[in-house]
């Protein structure tokens, strides 16, 4: 079952239930209300293998509030009904279930309590550590979730110690930039933002990540020097002083492989290096010998000899593996050869072993059980952030005030024709965009209530920004509910107005920069409230693809 106002989050035959946006705490918690009333949560799992569930059971029943999470309460908050959910919750506990949350669902304001209740709800159900039940976590995000581990190290680069202890959460580089000297907190400790003149960045495109693009280019205003490494003009090369060109994976010889993919493979560079693109290792050896350090960073080793010395020492932990098929080949035959399979563990089953045995296999929690109470995070005395599972009611959602000024709840989720904002000017990414804008999925009623035809080049805005996008009409989305998909390359209107326009359709120009919760003060970008209506006027160029004007060339 697909519960999410986009019905085709999955494929097949399944079915679709579609809850209001932002509202996933509240069904799981009512759930949960369910299988605790009615005697079908799993007290003897709850005791041997989890702490702290009296202590969210009494939050669950309202001995703590006065709130009882009922499924009607669930019901006015979700927009499914509460017959709806009692009748699931029954069906989860008399059958085997995987209760699975997508990564997406920690992207919105207090995005930490969306996983927190899975989990929670899956050990209700007893079946952790079962074949086909439990809990799972981005399944459809990552080609690595419930698959089989390669049983020994792969190939990679020693990251030796970073001696610099400032840190800051990856969703707070805006805030990193504009506020020097100001606290923040993170995981129940308390950080200062750095004095940040210098930004060098290598690999990435934060104007495809980041909320609020306006205050990001302002952001970006502040330090003295940006330097960028890229292949491509990205909205944040344009932004740089300094651009290094950096070479493609088709321009360069590598290794590719991950823990949960049999093969290694040979990346041999396809094609020359264009102009003056060099890879981003040879660029970095270059500064590390003008700096003085030139031999401590290479180990007097070129790209290609490194990867014969990764290729060897990765053979040696093949070697030295009992269980191994067959002796892996010596560098040069790998390398005519292309690939070499590698062995994985069988039959997988997430957290068997801590059920087979929670003292001999414990999780990597300081009770080292699956923590529906977290002391620990009770005690950091976060208003947005409890010790144990929590509804929190949005501002960027269809059931609060904001809503009245902006009706329509956008889902700003990952591209079909793309992988973020890769490939953006690509042949399949093109062949989606409406007269050169990004579509955007709503459903036929919500338009005809604002005369909008398919095709249309619409305005998408509220009080943080606007953008362009060309309307799709799509009766597999909830009504109220627009789809506008990252990734789209930042082009304002005006480029010298950090608040201007985008006539691409980056949903990140009307997205909120705050945090989940002070916990972990992640990315809020998934979800935002907006109007639309008809663009009537020329339409302005495209320009995302289109250089900059290069004042000196290095």
């Amino acid at each position: 079952m697909s519960i999410s106002p986009l019905r085709d989050d999955t494929h097949g035959e399944c079915e679709w239930l579609a809850p209001r946006p932002g509202s996933d705490v509240a069904i799981m918690l009512a759930l949960a209300y369910v299988l605790a009333t009615e005697g079908l949560a799993d007290r003897s799992f709850l005791d041997r293998y989890c702490t702290g569930y009296d202590k969210f059971e009494d939050y669950l029943l309202g001995r703590t509030d006065g709130i009882p999470k009922t499924p009607q309460w669930a019901a006015e908050l979700s927009g499914l009904t509460a017959h709806t959910l009692i009748e699931l919750a029954r069906r989860m506990a008399s059958s085997r279930t995987l209760v699975t949350v997508s990564w997406s669902l920690q992207r919105v304001r207090y995005g930490e309590q969306a996983p927190w209740t899975g989990i929670t709800l899956a050990a209700m159900l007893g079946q952790i550590g079962i074949p086909g039940g439990g809990f799972g976590h981005g399944y459809g995000s990552m080609n690595e979730p419930g698959t089989a581990p390669v049983p020994y190290p792969l190939p990679t680069l020693f990251q030796g110690n970073n001696d610099v202890d400032d840190f800051i959460p990856v969703a707070a580089i805006s805030d990193l930039l504009l506020r020097p000297g100001e606290k923040f907190d993170y995981d129940g400790k308390q950080f200062t933002f750095p004095d940040i003149r210098l930004v060098y960045w290598a690999g990435g495109n934060p104007f495809h990540h980041h909320q609020d693009l306006g205050r990001l280019r302002h952001a970006l205003g502040r330090p003295d020097t940006i330097v960028v490494h890229d292949p491509y003009w990205t909205p944040m090369a344009k932004h740089a002083d300094i651009v290094v060109p950096s070479t493609t994976t088709l321009e360069r010889n590598d290794l590719t492989c991950t823990r949960s993919d049999p093969l290694l493979v040979a990346m041999h560079a396809a094609v020359p290096r264009f102009e003056d693109a060099r890879d981003d290792y040879d660029t970095f050896s270059a500064l590390a010998y003008r700096l003085g350090f030139g031999d401590r960073f290479t180990e007097k080793r070129s790209a290609q000899e490194w990867l014969e010395y990764l290729y060897g020492q990765w053979r040696g932990f093949v070697l030295a593996d009992p269980a191994r098929a067959e002796d892996p080949p010596e560098f040069d035959e790998f390398w005519r050869r292309g690939h070499v399979r590698m062995r994985t563990e069988d039959d997988l089953t997430s957290f068997e072993e801590f059920r087979d045995d929670p003292q001999r296999d414990p999780l990597r929690t300081p009770s080292g059980r699956i923590e529906i109470f977290s002391a620990d995070i009770d005690g950091f005395g976060y208003e947005d952030c409890a010790g144990h599972p929590k509804w929190y009611a949005p501002e960027e959602w269809l059931g609060g005030a904001r809503a009245e000024q902006y009706p329509l709840h956008l889902i700003a989720n990952q591209p079909r024709t793309r992988l973020h904002g890769q490939l953006d000017h690509g042949a399949v990414s093109q062949a989606s965009k409406i007269r050169g804008r990004e579509p955007i999925r709503m459903h036929p009623e919500d338009a005809v209530a604002r005369t909008l035809s398919e095709g249309d080049v619409v305005r998408v805005f509220n009080d943080r920004g606007a953008c362009l996008a060309g309307v799709v009409l799509d009766d597999g989305v909830l009504r109220g509910v627009v789809q506008l998909s990252t990734g789209a390359w930042y082009d304002p209107l005006d480029p010298d107005d950090p608040e201007s326009m985008c006539v691409h359709g980056n949903p990140n120009v009307l997205t909120a920069d705050v945090g989940t919760s002070r916990l972990s003060n992640g990315c809020t970008g998934q979800h935002v409230l907006v109007e639309i209506e008809r663009f009537d006027g020329e339409l302005p160029p495209i320009r995302a693809y289109d250089p900059p004007t290069i004042r000196r060339r290095l």
